[in-house]
């Protein structure tokens, strides 16, 4: 059974910084191309960020490029995201999830597997 569980996340002044986790288990960690997306309260599930399965190639959303850092470590399972110069509006339940399709997608449904999220509150 394949399942992901996410960690790290927090209460943070805008401009820090927090890292996420996200760790992997029961499956085939190296083949899936990983993604982590973000839901605030009232608002759709949105794509953050997502990495190719040898962690050479990165996609990320306008709203974080150049502040958050997608990367992954195949020999642990886990996915990270680096997120610096944090702002209010990142506050959001953070979610990782692995890519179920052969296409590369930034769509919440072409992802699957997904784990319970971590809190993340940015205050002004």
């Amino acid at each position: 059974q394949v399942q992901l569980v996410e960690s790290g996340g927090g209460l943070v002044q805008a401009g820090g910084s927090l890292r996420l986790s996200c760790a992997a288990s029961g499956m085939i960690f190296s083949i899936n191309e990983m993604g982590w997306f973000r839901q605030a309260p009232g608002k759709e599930r949105e794509f953050v960020a997502s990495v190719s399965r040898s962690g050479g190639s990165t996609i990320y959303a306008e709203p974080v490029k150049g502040r958050f850092t997608i990367s992954r470590d195949n020999a642990k399972n886990t996915v990270y995201l680096q997120m610096n110069s944090l702002k209010p509006e990142d506050t959001a339940v953070y979610y990782c999830a692995r890519r179920t399709t052969i296409w590369v997608s930034r769509t919440a449904s072409d992802f699957g597997s997904w784990g319970q999220g971590t809190q993340v509150t940015v205050s002004s």
